[in-house]
C-alpha cells in the first residue's frame, strides 16, 4: 500500500539531458516525511469513520464535529496530492 502512495505521489519532470531537442523524464520521489503524513492521515480517516458508525449506532445521532473532523482530513490528504503534482 506504501508503494501506492509513493507511485501516486511521484512527480515526473522533463529534463533536456544534451544538446539535442530530446527530453527525458526524470522521477522524483516524495519525502518520507510526505508519506509518513500521508499514511497517518488515512489512518485517522478510518478511526474517525469508525467513531461516528459507533455513534450513530449507539447513539442514534449523527455527529456533526466528527464529520467535520473527517472532512477536515480528507482536505489535508487532497492538499497533499494537489500539491505535491504542482
Amino acid at each position: 500500500m506504501k508503494n501506492l502512495f509513493k507511485k501516486a505521489l511521484t512527480k515526473t519532470i522533463w529534463v533536456q539531458q544534451n544538446q539535442e531537442n530530446k527530453l527525458q523524464p526524470v522521477e522524483i520521489p516524495p519525502s518520507q516525511s510526505v508519506m509518513y503524513a500521508v499514511v497517518f492521515a488515512i489512518a485517522a480517516i478510518i478511526a474517525l469513520t469508525i467513531l461516528e458508525v459507533a455513534h450513530m449506532a449507539f447513539l442514534g445521532s449523527w455527529n456533526t464535529e466528527i464529520f467535520a473532523g473527517i472532512m477536515s482530513v480528507v482536505t489535508f490528504i487532497l492538499g497533499i496530492f494537489i500539491g505535491q503534482k504542482a
